[in-house]
């Protein structure tokens, strides 16, 4: 028997970012327990692709594809994911970018792409997705932090910012929206191996400097992320509020 806590059995799930990496592996933890899934990104075909992929593993699926970050695609987007998966009771945000570069020599265009996509794009959907959990008096709002948010890393200033900029913004969702029995949390990951980081695993200097450096002595593997997901999903965190969990294999807890 599914635990109660855990169980997200009749709840939809909208998850930004979810056709690959992290935003996947929570896609499927969660549609593994119950929830039906709305699979998010901009490239149509990706998203399709995905939606047929965990529907083929019996996950109740749907695919809308839209811009987190345009303000017009995302009301649009919301309404059609509503139409054809039901009321939103799950948001998790996490579409991201990165920009590269030392600060100095960091364009603006990349700076505002970076916080557009990282921060302006969470605020957009909630906003959006909060006003009919609101009326239900029920809703959980997952951002996807970082370990670069609370510190920095060179070359990595517009991420930091953005991230440490998207915490802030989970306090200030939790203040507002708890009163209406809204759960607003993030979940800070550590380095995970994906896609997104084979550079960095590949890069024998980087490798050996992050598991000298991580507790843990390893990258995160994606799997890892769902349970985290899960909870602050789940009725097991319902008054956890306004808070980070960094998964992060103790690497912010180490000197």
């Amino acid at each position: 028997m599914t635990d109660p806590l855990f169980d997200l059995t009749g709840r939809t799930a909208l998850i930004t970012g979810s056709t690959r990496g992290l935003g996947l592996a929570m896609a499927s933890g969660l549609g593994s327990r119950g929830a039906r899934i709305v699979i998010n990104a901009r490239n149509p075909e990706a998203v399709a692709a995905v939606t047929k992929s965990l529907r083929d593993n019996e996950i109740d699926a749907v695919g809308v594809a839209f811009d987190v970050a345009d303000e017009k695609a995302v009301a649009v987007g919301v309404q059609e994911a509503t139409e054809l998966a039901g009321p939103i009771d799950i948001l998790i945000n996490n579409a991201g970018i990165q920009r590269r570069g030392p600060l100095h020599e960091l364009s603006l265009d990349d700076f505002r792409a970076v916080m557009e996509t990282n921060v302006t794009s969470a605020f957009l959907l909630s906003k959006v997705v909060a006003a009919g959990m609101i009326t239900r008096r029920r809703g959980k709002i997952i951002n996807i932090g970082s370990v670069l948010g609370p510190v920095g890393r060179r070359t990595t200033g517009a991420y930091v910012t953005s991230k440490g900029a998207l915490s802030a913004l989970t306090k200030a969702m939790s203040v507002d929206w708890a009163q209406y029995n809204i759960q607003a949390n993030a979940i800070g990951p550590g380095y995970f191996s994906t896609e997104l980081t084979e550079s960095l695993q590949s890069d024998v200097t980087f490798d050996t400097w992050l598991r000298n450096r991580v507790p843990a002595g390893r990258w995160g593997q994606v799997e890892e992320l769902i349970g985290a997901a899960v909870f602050l999903s789940g009725e097991a965190s319902s008054f956890v509020n306004g808070q980070v969990l960094y998964v992060d294999g103790g690497m912010l807890a180490s000197l």
